[in-house]
């Protein structure tokens, strides 16, 4: 991703509540454009951290800039400028998904149409209908569209996937993408670690209100312990393959076993590069088996302080 200026910034971002401290020196730098992902366990700070950069809780110290700009702890933010899809806001059942949309746009002095917005997010043929009768799926995809409202150049999203069902969460997934083509830069807060994974340029984990890591899911996985291994089986002895692979920079261990090969590779993207070279060994490739590490993997390891961030 081509690096570009920063639309949201935080420095030494702190709140405390009495004694407890839920954000501690936050520093973030997220790039126009970019889909952040924002992962931490339930009560790691995530939620505390959007209300400040809304100004719905003011911090106890630290900056927060906004499109450039530093943004007065006393004052709002620009929230024209903002979506939002926040992870407990209630829809009224006796309202229409049209009436809410109308809502937003009085309230942002937008002159969105409820309609389009309805059918970019798949709601069409619900416009009229009471949101009493909505499911989870269609409640979450209604605030996304009463976040789309007045075309936001940043989306804060709390936990857009709650609750979803997989062909639900998947097509949330595909809503974000589609606005972030746009150049629609996103703010994602989710414990759940699948959907980070899926759609996040970069992760940053937070864990008891402080970041204790940031990077692109491969960047994280490069400095913890974990390996990334890949098991070929051939129809004859694997240990003839071995000088096909040995010298290849992204390989860092071979083992053999009879007619199975063990790779360690510094990056499981390189695993393509490995088979062409095995394609060219005599006899069959049987099976090729691969074990990445996961982000689930990746949490445990930033969250129980097992890797220096």
């Amino acid at each position: 991703m081509v690096a570009s200026e920063p639309i949201l910034e935080t420095e030494q971002l702190t709140k405390e509540f009495g004694d407890l401290a839920a954000v501690r020196d936050l520093n973030l730098s997220i790039r126009k454009g970019e889909v952040y992902g924002f992962l931490g366990p339930n009560g790691a700070g995530k939620t505390t951290t959007i209300h400040m950069l809304l100004s719905l809780v003011r911090p106890t110290s630290g900056r927060i800039r906004l499109f450039g700009e530093e943004v007065d702890p006393g004052s709002p933010s620009p929230r024209n400028r903002i979506g939002v899809l926040p992870s407990h806001g209630q829809l009224y059942d006796n309202l229409t998904a049209r009436e809410h949309i109308e809502f937003v746009a009085r309230i942002k002095n937008a002159d969105d149409d409820p309609e389009s917005l309805c059918e970019r997010v798949g709601l069409e043929t619900t416009l009229d209908q009471r949101v009493r009768g909505f499911s989870t799926g269609m409640r979450q995809r209604l605030k996304l569209a009463m976040a789309l409202v007045g075309d936001p150049e940043l989306l804060v999203l709390d936990e857009p996937t709650s609750g979803l069902d997989p062909n639900g969460a998947r097509q949330m997934r595909e809503l974000i993408q589609t606005e972030t083509k746009k150049g629609v830069t996103v703010f994602f807060s989710s414990h759940i670690l699948g959907q980070v994974e899926r759609i996040c340029d970069r992760v940053g984990i937070l864990d008891s209100g402080r970041l204790v890591a940031e990077d692109t899911i491969s960047g994280l996985r490069s400095r913890t312990e974990e390996t990334n291994t890949v098991q070929i089986e051939f129809d004859d002895a694997a240990a003839r393959a071995v000088h096909r692979v040995q010298h290849l920079d992204a390989v860092t261990a071979v083992n053999t076993d009879d007619r199975k090969l063990e790779l360690v590779l510094e990056d499981i993207d390189a695993t393509n590069e490995v088979l062409s070279q095995l394609c060219q060994v005599e006899g069959r490739i049987l099976s090729v088996n691969t074990n990445e590490t996961s982000l689930e993997d990746l949490f445990a390891a930033y969250t129980t302080e097992e890797v220096k961030a």
